[in-house]
């Protein structure tokens, strides 16, 4: 017995070893400056981080822990936002302006530190300060531990593909309300030969004829919706927002702002060479829209001699249908690495409709300081009304268009299991919303359209293989049910995706609540987090008791 025992913990040390041995630490410095570029016909200068857009790409394995130094040459207010990483025990490096802590101003730095555990594919970092994500944002990926295999056939090649928006004017002007209409969209920071000034210049992807390629796809975005098509091909989706799901066969996918898709694709048409493009998916009416031009990469196969790419036959701009069946399909993959059965016991429901500081709220929070929000988000909406078919027949209707503005949040105790149904409406123009949640993944067990029905709707809930996501387009006139257990303390947000979106208050916190040990508790801020004020009462007691009301 006593040898059987020995040979356990020898194994278990052995495991605990090969875990520790197989982490790193991953060090990136991010000069954050002013450059010109000129990815269309004018020269704009744009904040990038080290002179490039998009900016790097970061390479990290499953465990490691990433230190990233920020260091703001440029003449903005700067965060860095780590899009879908937990933040475990680090929440203070969450990256959220306001929320979990004030930005780095103009020449000052900041360093990131954090552990990636528990997840695995595409992530994206990004600027979380007004609309500078334009601009600064890149690849995170996250590769298994060492010695561990993906859940697919090892691919050739991984290819990162990161689409984006232009303008054509100073980065300050997009924060006019509304948002200008964007003049382009790259792939990769090049417009392609849909635009004049960028005729012979093209993101060109090289491949060899049989092999398979795993291309890492990022929708950055800031407003738009967009479909993906590669000529005469399919793509075998395996993950989506870094969870891995059941292998998924399509030849067309949409990607709302801020998600993410991993999908093999294999060289298996005859030598030649075959656009890979981009157009927009908008949902709206009657607002304005951008042009419906397909944006256009290359495949370029190892021998072609042929001068005409293949084209692919895009979506139409409001094809609501392809997109919902490209959405609402794909199921996660059970017992793939990291998977975690869906709660079945729901500690907090909630049912929330959408349409159209001195201090950040986590610090707020820690020292106890008043006056910065509420606590008092409810869990239903004031009135019950039509949701998906709402129009202005009286003075109510009207005013329900203009809400009350604040700051709240919504307590959630630690460990409880949340279901959260988010209800899409008619106000102001039925759209799709990215809704993004920071700190969790969550299980999308419903996605329909109309509104929702607690009785009928219930009892079509997915709670076997649902998708597991950070960011998830709530269909026009439609709703989503999400889960996730709230394991994670500290302050979180919850809005949507398109920026132009965030000053009509599509938006909201969570507070997780501290669990009963030192493991699950929200550590004190690092002593060189940005701050808004030098105001001793906050910052040289543990728990201030402080009043910042007005």
């Amino acid at each position: 017995m006593d040898h059987r025992l020995h040979g356990i913990q020898a194994f278990l040390v052995l495991v605990l070893f090969s875990s520790i041995a197989s982490a790193a630490i991953v060090e990136h410095v991010f000069h954050v400056e002013n450059v010109f570029v000129k990815p269309l016909c004018n020269e704009q200068m744009i904040p990038t981080v080290n002179g490039t857009l998009p900016g790097p790409t970061i390479n990290v394995r499953e465990g490691d822990t990433l230190v990233v130094h920020v260091i703001n040459n440029s003449t903005y207010n700067i965060t860095i936002h780590w899009h879908g990483v937990f933040q475990l025990k680090s929440s203070w490096m969450d990256g959220a302006n306001m929320i979990t802590q004030c930005p780095i101003q103009p020449s000052n730095n900041f360093t990131y530190r954090f552990d990636i555990t528990g997840q695995e594919g595409t992530l994206l970092w990004h600027a979380h300060v007004v609309n500078l994500r334009a601009t600064l944002h890149g690849a995170l990926i996250i590769r298994p531990r060492s010695g561990r295999p993906y859940p697919f056939p090892k691919p050739f090649k991984e290819v990162p593909l990161i689409f984006q928006q232009w303008w054509d004017l100073d980065v300050g002007l997009l924060n006019l309300r509304p948002a200008p209409l964007s003049d382009a969209y790259l792939i990769n920071g090049i417009a392609g030969d849909s635009y004049a000034c960028s005729k012979n210049r093209m993101f060109n992807l090289k491949v060899v004829q049989g092999k398979t390629y795993l291309l890492r796809i990022i929708n950055a975005a800031l407003n738009t919706h967009l479909f993906f098509k590669i000529a005469n091909h399919n793509v075998t989706v395996v993950a989506l927002d870094a969870v891995y799901t059941t292998p998924y066969v399509t030849d067309v996918m949409v990607l709302t702002p801020g998600q993410t898709v991993d999908a093999l694709f294999t060289a298996d048409q005859s030598t030649g060479l075959y656009h890979m493009s981009i157009s927009p998916y908008t949902s709206a009416h009657g607002i304005p829209v951008p042009a419906n031009n397909p944006i256009n990469g290359l495949i370029v196969y190892e021998g072609a001699t042929s001068s005409s790419p293949a084209s692919p036959l895009m979506p139409e701009m409001n094809d609501v249908a392809t997109a919902h069946r490209f959405s609402s399909n794909i199921t996660g993959l059970v017992g793939g690495p990291h998977w975690k059965p869906v709660p079945r016991h729901v500690d907090e429901k909630m049912f929330v409709t959408m349409g159209l500081e001195r201090l950040s709220m986590q610090e707020a929070y820690f020292y106890n300081i008043s006056g910065v929000y509420t606590d008092d988000f409810p869990n239903h909406p004031p009135r019950k009304f039509d949701y998906a078919n709402f129009k202005v027949q009286t003075d109510n209707d009207f005013k329900m268009m203009f809400p009350e503005r604040k700051t709240s949040a919504k307590i959630l105790k630690y460990n409880s299991a949340v279901e959260m149904v988010v209800q899409n409406t008619g106000i102001i123009s039925a759209e799709s919303h990215p809704m993004h949640l920071h700190g969790f993944n969550f299980y999308v067990v419903g996605y329909g359209f109309g509104n929702y029905d607690p009785i009928r709707d219930a009892r079509k809930l997915n709670l076997v293989n649902p998708q597991l996501r950070n960011t998830i387009g709530v269909p026009p006139g439609g709703y989503v049910v999400l889960r996730f257990i709230a394991n994670n303390p500290g302050v979180w947000m919850f809005h949507c995706h398109m920026d132009a979106h965030l000053p009509y208050g599509i938006m909201m916190a969570f507070i997780v609540q501290n669990g009963p040990t030192p493991e699950t508790t929200l550590p004190p801020p690092p002593s060189n987090l940005p701050q808004c004020t030098r105001d001793p009462k906050i910052y040289d007691s543990p728990k201030a008791n402080v009043d910042l009301s007005y």
